[in-house]
């Protein structure tokens, strides 16, 4: 089983219509994760807090159709966070957050993982926003000291951060150390202001850049690097597709965490799907049956 911690939320998306007008869809950098590993058909269970309102209800929803555990989710009264996502001409997303008082960010430390558990990933809002933060990095810590596989997502939202050096520091103290797998954007690496070479020798074995437009690299701590071209396609939207990349990557990586890893071929799976992902509005990743796998 590969379990996914963090966020799950609603995005107010554009709608066609009057000026304005918003659609709620499902959302969260680790919901989305979980949703793309059920869809590829991965045994994968959600770890989070969810709202017992009316959107924390959708978001179980959407859970269960993907085929996705939920019984690690804790549950609470209070709203669920909402995310305004702003599409630019390319379709790529900035986003506004409302998370004040919200039930996603009160997640507390769960008893250990179930036997059976490969791979643990977490990412996002979950990492900024306290006290549900400190409680994710105890999951990382612990989780990763028992040997399990670890890919963190910083997924970087600068209007959530409000101590960006507090959180660099964070990040390359008390996170790197108990990661496996270092996923993210260009435009995180460029917030966080570091080097691939100083992120492996803090910990990762791997580190995994997408890059849009441009595809996907990996530097490994052996010092191989590989790339994958992105798929051309009419792009929608980007919203999830590195998630989905999250999602590709667990689904290979954690078959067997030992193993050696053929980078090319797992980089070239993780574009496909993103690229499927891209081409439709919204968070909405590929099955299994799409990618021939």
């Amino acid at each position: 089983m590969i379990v996914v911690g963090g966020e799950a939320l609603i995005d107010l998306v554009p709608a066609a219509g009057p000026p304005g007008a918003l659609l709620p869809r499902p959302g969260g950098g680790p919901y989305n994760t979980a949703r793309a590993l059920g869809r590829l058909g991965a045994d994968v269970a959600f770890c989070s807090r969810i709202s017992t309102d009316g959107f924390g209800e959708s978001l179980l929803a959407g859970l269960r159709a993907a085929g996705v555990d939920v019984s690690l989710v804790q549950r609470g009264p209070e709203p669920t966070t909402l995310a305004v996502p702003s599409l630019a001409p390319d379709g790529s997303a900035s986003y506004g957050f409302y998370v004040e008082g919200t039930a996603d960010r009160l997640f507390t430390l769960p008893p250990a993982l179930p036997e059976g558990v490969r791979a643990l990933a977490l990412g996002t809002c979950s990492l900024v926003l306290e006290p549900g933060a400190s409680a994710y990095e105890a999951l990382l810590r612990r989780e990763s000291r028992r040997g399990l596989l670890t890919l963190l997502d910083p997924n970087i939202r600068p209007a959530l951060i409000a101590d960006p050096a507090g959180y660099r520091a964070r990040f390359t103290e008390r996170l790197l150390p108990h990661t496996g797998v270092l996923k993210l954007s260009e435009e995180d690496a460029a917030w966080l202001g570091g080097r691939v070479g100083d992120w492996l020798a803090a910990g990762p074995s791997a580190v995994v850049l997408t890059r849009g437009a441009a595809g996907l690299t990996v530097w490994t701590r052996e010092g191989a690097e590989h790339s994958a071209a992105a798929r051309p396609v009419t792009v929608a939207d980007t919203i999830g597709a590195g998630d989905t990349v999250n999602a590709a990557l667990l689904h290979r990586l954690a078959v067997d965490p030992g193993a050696p890893v053929d980078w090319p071929d797992v980089l070239a799976y993780a574009a496909h799907a993103a690229a499927l992902t891209c081409t439709r509005p919204g968070a909405e990743p590929p099955c299994a049956a799409e990618l021939g796998a």
